[in-house]
């Protein structure tokens, strides 16, 4: 068999609707959402299969919902599949599955510290001064160069996610923000979006907000990770129980590199990665770093048996 990664998607990935058929068909995952309501006071199931939308979007609901239907559908892969991954990771908030996959977070508690980490990135900024953008069609170095330049007159502007060759997310004040998209089209970049996020992930402007994330911290046990999962900020690294509260802050208010830690899945001899979480868009992202590893991916009842199907014999995309 194929040496196997899994990832999990983050904030941006929810939908109305998002884990239901799961839900519904394997009680792996109905105990993983029964358990966030419980953690949270929350119906964490009607929130994610009725909404309504405004609601799901919160931050701090967005952040749970995700991470419940993220570790509710891995139970369900590794149930019917039996499948042992070598390597986890996850995108942003993704990583807090990749930990609790891994054993290293319990389940509850990482609901609850991601519900709480959503509130402080919603709180750190006012609503309308901080946001993010999507620029894609040019290099690193034109963006690093345009976000330092921008930088200097009007406010914080970062590069707050790597995610494939020529597609970045910048994160910062609104008005940095919008001059550094402005700069990025006159460069000629082939499409520059403003994201439908009211807060500046990733970014310095969520400093204060780290810290405290690092003190709620002090209160959650973590433990060793039975499986590594390699972390955002370095992907050069992997998990330890020593460094995982530092890896998380340090996380909170940095870039993720996603393009790195496809690279060093690639590097460690991963030929299939499967994508745990609703939609695919990590999976896109992966085709577009290294056409060679296989993608799957787990999000719905059609997914999961053609992962299974694969598993049992069959070919990945």
């Amino acid at each position: 068999m194929d040496t196997i990664g899994i990832v999990f998607p983050g904030q941006g990935s929810q939908y109305v609707g998002m884990g239901k058929d799961l839900y519904e068909g394997f009680h792996e995952a109905k105990e993983i959402f029964d358990k966030a309501g419980d953690a949270l006071n929350i119906d964490i199931a009607r929130l994610c299969f009725e909404g309504p939308r405004d609601a799901l979007d919160l931050t701090p609901n967005t952040q749970a919902a995700v991470l419940t239907v993220d570790v509710a559908l891995y139970r369900v892969f590794k149930s019917v599949t039996g499948v042992e991954p070598s390597m986890l990771a996850g995108h942003s908030l993704g990583e807090f599955a990749a930990l609790c996959a891994a054993g290293a977070l319990d389940f509850s508690d990482a609901v609850r510290l991601v519900y709480a980490r959503g509130e402080y990135q919603q709180e750190a900024v006012p609503p309308g001064q901080g946001c993010m953008a999507a620029i894609i069609g040019l290099p690193q170095q034109s963006v690093d160069e345009i976000c330092q330049a921008v930088e200097r007159k009007y406010g914080v502007v970062e590069v707050a996610n790597i995610n494939c060759p020529g597609q970045f997310v910048i994160s910062g004040a609104t008005a940095a923000v919008e001059r550094a998209m402005t700069k990025a089209r006159e460069e000629g970049a082939r499409m520059v979006v403003k994201l439908s996020v009211s807060v500046p992930c990733h970014c310095s402007l969520l400093n204060t907000a780290a810290e405290r994330l690092n003190r709620y911290l002090d209160s959650v046990a973590i433990g060793q990770c039975e499986i590594p999962v390699i972390p955002n900020f370095d992907p050069d690294l992997v998990h330890e129980r020593d460094t995982t509260r530092t890896l998380l802050i340090r996380q909170f208010a940095s870039p993720v590199r996603w393009q790195q830690t496809i690279e060093r899945m690639a590097r460690m001899g991963v030929q299939t990665i499967v994508e745990i979480g609703p939609k695919k868009t990590l999976t896109a992202l992966i085709k577009r770093i290294d056409r060679d590893i296989k993608t799957l991916n787990v999000e719905d009842e059609a997914s999961l048996e053609a992962t299974a199907d694969f598993f049992d014999g069959g070919e990945a995309a």
